[in-house]
């Protein structure tokens, strides 16, 4: 499972450098050469990174600038490929990396390598992992019992075997592999369906705990990320 992103340029030159420098790093690239096309990728699909060449195609510009205000994509790692508009105008705009033409494959890699660790932070964010673990749903007059089909760092969703009364703010119970300390977390209901499915948001998890279900996740991640024992971890030299 690599890294995703998304490069809004018509610019053969720039994806003639991006694409392999991408590609080197695990991170699949999908390309738009059309900033039309591009905002509805963008409201449909979710990426770790969003390039955008913003001086050299028409409407880059206005993409760059919505991007905060779609839900999907509000915290992906936006790169700005600029020629002529300032670096200070782009951080303005919420950008967290610039790119200067012409570019060049070393530029580009220091500037991705940079970037890499905010990158899996993103992905780490919203990463469910999926597992099957028992989980008691402790209610406040009988507990069921029910299994997670994934875990996430701010819920976990269910298979269910009742019902669950409207409005209920259960304590979930459960294990994870590898982890001798069984949780406990309050949670709220998210979403259910009529297949017995349902998504719980963990409430006041205790810091302690939300620190190992994060390292946990963490860790399956890297699991899944091709090459992910050659990445630079926080802190190190790229």
């Amino acid at each position: 499972m690599n890294l995703e992103s998304l490069l809004l340029s018509a610019d053969p030159e720039v994806e003639r450098v991006l694409r392999p420098t991408l590609e080197k790093m695990a991170i699949d690239v999908e390309i738009c050469r059309d900033a039309r096309h591009g905002s509805e990728i963008l409201l449909s699909s979710k990426f770790d990174a969003v390039i955008v060449d913003c001086d050299d195609m028409k409407g880059g510009m206005e993409v760059l600038q919505g991007l905060r205000n779609i839900p999907s994509n509000r915290n992906s790692v936006a790169f700005a490929i600029l020629n002529g508009t300032s670096t200070q105008q782009a951080f303005g705009m919420g950008v967290n990396f610039v790119l200067q033409k012409p570019m060049s494959p070393l530029n580009a890699t220091r500037c991705f390598n940079a970037a890499l660790n905010f990158m899996l932070r993103e992905r780490r964010r919203y990463f469910r992992h999926p597992i099957k673990t028992q989980v008691h749903i402790v209610l406040a007059d009988r507990q069921l019992k029910a299994t997670s089909s994934n875990v996430s760092e701010g819920g976990m969703a269910i298979m269910l075997r009742d019902a669950l009364p409207k409005g209920a703010t259960p304590t979930l119970k459960f294990t994870l592999p590898g982890i001798k300390a069984g949780f406990e977390v309050e949670a709220e209901v998210a979403w259910c369906d009529l297949k017995g499915s349902a998504g719980f948001r963990f409430k006041n998890v205790h810091p302690a705990s939300q620190q190992i279900l994060e390292q946990w996740l963490a860790d399956q991640l890297e699991k899944d990320l091709p090459g992910s024992g050659d990445r630079p971890s926080a802190g190190e030299p790229s």
